[in-house]
C-alpha cells in the first residue's frame, strides 16, 4: 500500500482515509504511510500530522523499540517537534536511530528529557550527543556537571552552567572581546562561516532569494528605500542637437561608439532599493551581506527561505540585542532561526528575547515550554490569555502563574 501511495496510484478518497490512519493495513505500515504523507504530501500532509499527533502511544512505542522500523518513521518520532517524552528511552536505545538525529533532539531538549538522555548508556558513550547537550540552554548545574564528567571519561570536571538571565560572568569579557575583534575584521567571520557551512551552501547553489511570507508581507506598502547606482552603457551613441556647440547634448549613457565615455557627459543614476540589491545576489553573496551588511539588510535576510542564509544573520558581528528581540517575535522566519536563538548564550541573557520567543506562536512548542520557567509573573499572566499561542502554552502559563502567586502569598 505504501508503494501505491508513493506512486500516487490511490484515488483521493483513499488518500484521505490514509491520512486519517483508517486503512486496513498493519499498524507499522499505517504509521509509515502517515509519516510519508506528513513529510511529502502537500494536500494531505496537515491531516496526516494531526493524526500522528493523536496516534496511539502503545503502537508508537512498539515502532520506537523496533530496529526494523522504517528510517523515515524513526527520524520523524525522534525529531524535536514531534518527540513524545515517553518514547524517548526506547528511541535512545534503538540502534537504528542515528546519533546525529539524537543530537538534534539534544539541542533543545527539556530538563526532563536531558535527565532521561543522561541515564542512557548510549548517550553517556557518545561525544557528539554529550557536546550537544552541553550547549543546551535548559540544562541545570547538576546536569551540566554530569555531562562534563561523561565527556572527560568519568573524571569530574568543573561544570559548564548556563548563567541566569541578565547576569554577566567573568568569562563573558572574553566573548565580548571576541565580538569586538570580529566587528573590526568582518572578512574573517565570513571566511569562517563559509568554510563551516560549505556543504550546505553547495546544496543551495542557484537558489534565489525568497522571503518567508512574501515580499509585501516582508516590506509593507510604504517601503521605498533607494540608493543611487551609476550605470554606464557602452553601446550608446551621442545625439547631436542643432544649434551651437554649447547646446549639444549626449545620451544618458554618455558613451561614444566603441564604448568610450564622453568626458563631462551627464550620467543618470539608476535607482535601486535594498530588495533589488539582495535579489541579484546568489547564496554566497547573501551570506556575505548577512554577515557584513547593515541593520536594514539583516532585517530582510533573516526572513530568507534559504536556512544557511537566515542563520548567517545571527552570526553577524554587528548584530544588536535589539534586532534579536525583534527576530524572536517575528512570525515570518524559519523555525530554524527561532531554534538557533536560544542556543546562543548572549541572547539568552536578554529577558526580552526569552519573553518574545515564548509569546511567538511560530516558536516550536517544545522550545516555548522549556523557556517559560524564566518568565515573570506579569508575563505569565499575559501569556495565559494570549489567543495567538497554543492552548498548551496558555494552560501551562496559567498554572505557573497560580503557583508563583501562591508562593508569593505564603511569603
Amino acid at each position: 500500500m505504501i508503494d501505491q501511495i508513493r506512486a500516487l496510484k490511490l484515488p483521493s478518497n483513499m488518500m484521505q482515509f490514509a491520512a486519517r490512519g483508517a486503512l486496513s493495513v498493519p499498524p507499522d505500515e499505517n504509521l509509515e504511510i502517515l509519516v510519508y504523507l506528513a513529510e511529502h504530501n502537500k494536500v494531505f500532509g496537515d491531516l496526516a500530522r494531526m493524526t500522528l499527533a493523536g496516534w496511539d502511544e502503545k503502537a508508537s512505542l512498539v515502532a520506537a523499540c523496533d530496529p526494523k522500523t522504517a528510517q523515515e518513521v524513526l527520524k520523524y518520532l525522534v525529531s524535536p517537534e514531534n518527540l513524545r517524552p515517553k518514547l524517548l528511552p526506547a528511541l535512545l536505545e534503538n540502534p537504528s536511530v542515528p546519533e546525529s538525529e539524537l543530537a538534534k533532539s539534544a539541542r533543545s531538549a527539556s530538563p526532563e528529557s536531558i535527565t532521561t538522555m543522561l541515564e542512557s548508556g548510549r548517550v553517556q558513550a557518545s561525544k557528539e550527543i554529550l557536546k550537544t547537550l552541553r550547549s543546551n540552554p535548559y540544562s541545570s548545574p547538576d546536569q551540566a556537571a554530569k555531562i562534563a564528567e561523561f565527556l572527560s571519561g568519568g573524571k569530574p570536571e568543573e561544570p559548564v552552567t548556563a548563567a541566569p538571565l541578565g547576569a554577566l560572568e567573568p568569562a563573558d569579557s572574553a566573548a565580548i572581546e571576541a565580538r569586538e575583534e570580529a566587528v573590526e575584521h568582518p572578512e574573517e567571520a565570513v571566511t569562517a562561516y563559509l568554510a563551516e557551512h560549505a556543504s550546505e551552501i553547495s546544496a543551495e547553489v542557484g537558489k534565489p532569494f525568497q522571503p518567508i511570507g512574501g515580499i509585501l508581507d516582508l516590506l509593507g506598502a510604504d517601503y521605498f528605500p533607494v540608493s543611487a547606482v551609476r550605470e554606464i552603457t557602452s553601446n550608446a551613441e551621442p545625439v547631436g542637437v542643432a544649434g551651437s556647440a554649447a547646446t549639444k547634448t549626449v545620451r544618458a549613457e554618455g558613451a561614444k561608439p566603441g564604448g568610450h565615455a564622453v568626458p563631462g557627459a551627464p550620467v543618470f543614476a539608476k535607482r535601486e532599493n535594498t530588495m533589488q540589491k539582495i535579489g541579484r545576489l546568489d547564496v554566497k553573496g547573501r551570506i556575505q551581506l548577512a554577515l557584513k551588511g547593515n541593520k536594514e539588510e539583516r532585517s530582510i535576510l533573516i526572513r530568507d527561505g534559504t536556512k544557511v542564509v537566515a542563520l548567517a544573520v545571527l552570526e553577524a558581528p554587528k548584530l544588536s540585542d535589539g534586532e534579536v528581540e525583534k527576530f524572536a517575535l517575528q512570525k515570518n522566519v524559519l523555525e530554524a532561526v527561532l531554534r538557533q536563538i536560544p542556543l546562543k548564550r548572549r541572547f539568552m541573557k536578554n529577558y526580552i528575547v526569552v519573553r518574545n520567543l515564548v509569546a511567538n506562536p511560530r516558536t516550536p512548542l517544545d522550545l516555548g515550554l522549556g523557556l517559560m520557567k524564566h518568565l515573570l509573573m506579569a508575563d505569565l499572566k499575559n501569556l495565559s490569555s494570549n489567543k495567538e499561542v497554543s492552548e498548551t502554552v496558555r494552560n501551562l502559563a496559567s498554572k505557573m502563574y497560580k503557583q508563583k502567586l501562591d508562593t508569593t502569598k505564603k511569603k
